[in-house]
């Protein structure tokens, strides 16, 4: 399957899908005006490559600084198909990247944690500037 590569604008994170290598990455901002036809693409395009995957070892990356609430239930649909993929018999993982101060995001990198419970997840801490 092809790389699905987007890059970053000022209100949308870089998208890189590295299918092949079985690497996901998203990271930046993520508030686009629209968030269903921003993510509608990146989703169908990994519900396609998981249903593909058989006991397959895929690590994604989330560095995201900032995102609006049409930007989680987005991620909600993403992180969903990825549980499911686990659930499956496939290795998910999850770097979950926030500065060290930011306690949002850390929260909500806890609540997928909880929600998602098939996915291995990885608290990764990152100095701030």
């Amino acid at each position: 399957m092809e790389t699905l590569f987007i890059a970053a604008t000022p209100t949308s994170p870089e998208v890189s899908f590295d299918f092949q290598r079985h690497i996901l990455s998203l990271k930046g901002e993520s508030y686009p005006e629209n968030a269903a036809v921003f993510y509608g693409e990146v989703i169908a395009r990994l519900r396609q490559y998981l249903a593909a995957c058989t006991g397959a070892e895929v690590t994604v990356n989330v560095a995201l600084t900032y995102f609006n609430s049409s930007s989680t239930k987005m991620l909600f649909s993403m992180f969903d198909a990825l549980n499911n993929a686990a659930d499956k018999g496939n290795r998910i993982r999850l770097h979950w990247f926030h500065d060290e101060d930011d306690d949002t995001i850390l929260e909500f990198g806890q609540e997928l944690h909880a929600d998602f419970p098939a996915i291995e997840f990885f608290d990764e801490v990152t100095t701030g500037s």
